[in-house]
């Protein structure tokens, strides 16, 4: 079973081929049997081989149609000029012509039939038919290889226009994998910068503040107590957005957490976790007052933790920061910046990913970000948002 059906689809072409010679080949033995003319040279093997000629180039039809169609013509030619019986050309032209026609060839094959039409109503007239009579014989072939070609043109436009379709169809399948990697990726890279921003300020605050508890604990048992709690709430926190990342890498909700959770209405959280590492920072600016789209809120909290986390890390223990937030028609401008003594061309980064993901967050959204040195000493992180982007 396997066997034929490995050879069934290969060799059905070949039988549906070799079906239509047949059918030609009978119609064309048939018409020199039956031809009529007066004064014609008398039948004989030769006919009837030049028949079984017009019907054999007809196994050439997919191959070379055009190659099938002038044999045809050829032997049909042959077969006038010696003067058999003539019969209509429209009787074995008629499939050479489609299967041409269907390969792209209409114009190569028109003079084929209109030299067979042409010379054979000029032979009739000149034998004394009249030309109305010659137009009334003709016609029906006429009609018959029009027909041929102009079907051979329908079938192959309608061919074309199935492939382009299913090509179509196609591309637009590639187009939404190509979309639906495009989402993944961006998706991926996301909750990257989103666990880089948690982890790395979670941390970086709890070093911070372990270190301070352990200078703190034999002098002031107090204040190491405050650090000891800074850094459980930190690490909490911490933990619970580490849960909410992969809750919904799990499938477990239908929204990203991280645009629930993390927006400007936890920086004051944000801003006493990093005072009680031992970092002064002054605020100008009403976080509350904004009005932000969830994507533009979340990028602005993320922007601010990262920026506060580099300065525990790089600023120095004296360093202050100072964050601005201003609105515009349309806009929000956040500014943070340092006066440490250790900053430094990486200061911003430590040669980590926190820039890059800063600028990422900023240009997806369409807005401006921009890093670097002050020239007073220092580090200075400025970016800004529109307002109303929500994708």
């Amino acid at each position: 079973m396997s066997a034929v059906a490995r050879t069934g689809p290969a060799t059905r072409p070949w039988l549906v081929d070799a079906a239509v010679t047949l059918a030609v080949l009978v119609v064309a033995e048939f018409a020199v049997v039956t031809g009529q003319e007066a004064g014609a040279r008398p039948r004989d093997w030769f006919a009837y081989a030049l028949g079984a000629a017009m019907a054999a180039p007809v196994l050439l039809r997919r191959r070379s149609p055009l190659v099938a169609l002038y044999l045809a013509a050829g032997a049909l030619l042959v077969f006038y000029a010696v003067g058999y019986p003539g019969f209509p050309p429209a009787l074995v032209l008629a499939v050479p012509l489609y299967d041409a026609a269907l390969a792209g060839h209409l114009w190569r094959v028109l003079p084929v039939p209109s030299f067979f039409l042409l010379t054979g109503g000029e032979v009739s007239v000149r034998r004394g038919l009249p030309p109305l009579d010659t137009v009334a014989v003709f016609l029906p072939q006429v009609a018959v290889v029009a027909v041929a070609m102009l079907l051979g043109a329908l079938v192959r436009s309608r061919r074309a226009y199935a492939a382009g379709v299913r090509e179509r169809l196609a591309q637009a399948e590639r187009e939404r994998e190509r979309e639906a990697e495009r989402r993944v990726t961006e998706e991926r890279l996301r909750i990257a910068r989103d666990v880089h921003d948690t982890v790395g300020h979670a941390i970086a605050t709890i070093t911070v503040q372990s270190a301070a508890a352990l200078q703190l604990l034999d002098r002031e048992p107090e204040r190491a107590r405050e650090a000891l709690t800074a850094i459980r709430g930190t690490g909490k926190e911490a933990l619970a957005e580490l849960r909410a990342t992969l809750g919904v890498l799990r499938g477990d909700d239908g929204g990203p957490a991280t645009e629930r959770d993390a927006g400007l209405h936890r920086l004051p959280d944000l801003l006493d976790a990093v005072r009680a590492a031992g970092l002064r920072v002054e605020l100008d600016g009403d976080p509350g007052g904004v009005d932000l789209a969830g994507p533009v809120d979340h990028a602005a909290y993320r922007i601010l933790q990262e920026s506060l986390t580099n300065v525990l890390r790089h600023g120095g223990p004296l360093a202050r920061a100072q964050v601005r937030l201003r609105t515009a028609p349309g806009t929000l401008a956040i500014e943070v910046g340092d006066d440490g003594p250790g900053a430094g061309p990486t200061a911003g980064d430590g040669g980590g990913r926190g820039l890059a993901g800063m600028r990422e967050r900023v240009e997806a959204l369409g807005g401006t970000f921009d890093a670097g040195l002050r020239p007073a000493g220092g580090f200075r992180v400025r970016a800004t948002l529109p307002r109303g982007t929500t994708t």
